[in-house]
Parts: C-alpha cells; structure tokens; sequence
C-alpha cells in the first residue's frame, strides 16, 4: 500500500542579504512527499495548487521525484517568503489558500497517512485531514494494531507558524486533539517552547507522550534530535556537515523516519533504545545532507551511496 501525504505546496521565494532573490518549491508537506518519492516509496501527495506557472511548476517538480500528486489546479498558487539570517536560519511570510480537492483520493488504504503545518489548522482543508483520520480510526484503529504492523501508521508534524494559524490559546487545542490520535509526532524544539512554553524540554516530552503518540522527536538544530517512547529515550547528534541553509532539515528527518517505520515490521511502541538510536542517526544524518545543499533539495537513494 502506498503512503499518503496531505498538506500545502507553495513557491518559496528565498531573500538573502546581499543577493537576488530566488524562487524555489516548498511547503513542509510537499518537502515530506518528494523526500519519501526519492527514497523510492509508493507515495501519494493530495494538495491545493493553482493553474498559474508557479502550481506548474510544483506539480512537475513533484512529479519528477516520483509523486503521485493528487491536486485541482485553480486560482494562484501559495507562497512563502524566506527571509534567511546570516546563520542559514530563516523566517517567513505567507500568501496562502489551503482547499485541497478531497475527491480525488483513492477509497482503499494506505500504509502511512503523514500529514502537518499550516494545512492541520487552516480552514477549509484542515476538515479534509479530520475525515481522513476518522476513516483510519474506523478502518484499522488510531494505532497500528499488532506488532506485525497491522494497520496505518499515522504520523503529524505541527511546524508551527504563529503568523498564520493563531494564538497559542487557539491552536493548543486543536494541536493537542491531533497529537492524540497519531503514533508518531516529530516537532522541533521551536514548536515545543511555543505550545509550552513554561515546561522543561524533558516536561514537554513527557506531555507530548502523554497525550498518546508511541514516538515523539524533538529536533533541536545542531543539538541534535531526541526520541522517546512511553519506555525508552535517546538523544542523537547532529551530522557534522558545512551548512548552507536550514531550510527542509525538519522535512528530512520526517521523511527519514517514515521511511523507516513503514519498512518496519514492528509496532512503534515496541521500539527500544537501540531502535530509536538507529532511527534518529539516520534521520540526523540525511537532514545532513540537505542542510548541506541551497534550499529543499533534499537526498535521493543515490545520494546515501555516495
């Protein structure tokens, strides 16, 4: 079964002091479908892109790393504005519309339902994501059913943009609501220190858990990467790599890890700390790789050869 992808596409227009302007693909879960498309997965990518040259673009970009898009093209395509610092880190401004064309989705089942970002709070789309989790909740449970790996996987990273999707006090609910019916949740330290701002890296992990995932990451830049399940908890190293910029280094360690985990015949919460040390250095590893590269560009199979 393939995996499916739901979540905004847009054009990133990168602005770097002392150059021109660039125009490049983006959208945290457009990053996450072409990233698992280049690893080699069966992946699917329902999304909202316009008709005009930049929803063109997307789609042939996304198709040339082997994703099956799922879009009605209509209307101008979204976009971000990235402003990135002297250090690669970045910051952004949005033009947005999120209204992907639910009807194009295939009735059968997938392996892993991976959604996130702006698309799991902006209206109208964000109700496509909740009908989608209802289906897997009445077809198979919100959690992979046994340890062969029964069942679809269900993975949400949040990539909080506070410009966009509201308050603290609006979003804490909704984001809460989804971590509960997920089995793996990947944030960055950034999103946690937003959600909860009061609580210790390790009380925000205990809570993030609490709230029901198997597996929770926590990316922190290059401190590395935690993760931990109810039972066991590691903390990775960053790759030790020239960075260029950061943009698409969260996408990538996401993409590491379902990867990981759809190939997987074991449930997560069954994963020790062997496992999750396995799964963060090779997650760390490929964010390596795009880090190392201007813009998401992120690793093919080749690349891990290399």
């Amino acid at each position: 079964m393939s995996i499916l992808v739901i979540g905004e596409a847009l054009i990133d227009i990168v602005s770097t002091p002392g150059s021109p302007d660039r125009y490049a693909p983006g959208g945290a879960p457009a990053n996450v479908a072409l990233g698992l498309g280049r690893l080699g997965d069966d992946v699917e990518f329902l999304t909202d892109v316009g008709d005009d040259f930049h929803g063109g673009f997307l789609l042939a970009h996304l198709r040339e790393s082997e994703v099956n898009v799922l879009a009605s093209p209509r209307g101008a395509t979204s976009t971000a504005l990235a402003r990135l610092a002297e250090d690669g880190s970045a910051e952004y401004e949005f033009q947005l519309r999120w209204d992907p064309d639910s009807a194009l989705l295939d009735e059968g089942a997938h392996s892993v339902l991976h959604f996130g970002s702006i698309a799991a709070f902006l209206e109208p789309g964000s109700a496509v994501i909740d009908r989608l989790l209802d289906a897997v909740a009445e077809q198979s449970g919100p959690k992979r059913a046994d340890s062969q790996g029964a069942g679809t996987l269900v993975s949400f990273d949040p990539n909080i943009r506070p410009s966009i999707i509201g308050s603290r006090e609006e979003v804490l609910p909704r984001f809460e609501g989804l971590a509960r019916r997920v089995d793996v949740l990947k944030l960055s330290d950034v999103d946690a220190d937003w959600l909860y701002p009061d609580l210790t890296e390790v009380a925000q992990i205990d809570r993030l858990l609490g709230l029901g995932p198997d597996l929770v990451a926590m990316t922190r830049g290059g401190d590395g990467a935690i993760l931990a399940t109810a039972s066991a908890r590691v903390t990775v190293a960053s790759a030790q790599v020239d960075v260029v910029d950061t943009i698409g280094a969260g996408d990538t360690f996401m993409v590491s890890l379902i990867h990981d985990l759809h190939a997987s015949t074991s449930a997560v919460s069954d994963l020790g700390m062997a496992d999750l040390m396995s799964l963060g250095d090779r997650a760390s590893a490929l964010a390596g790789i795009t880090v190392g590269r201007a813009g998401a560009d992120l690793p093919w199979t080749a690349d891990l050869t290399n």
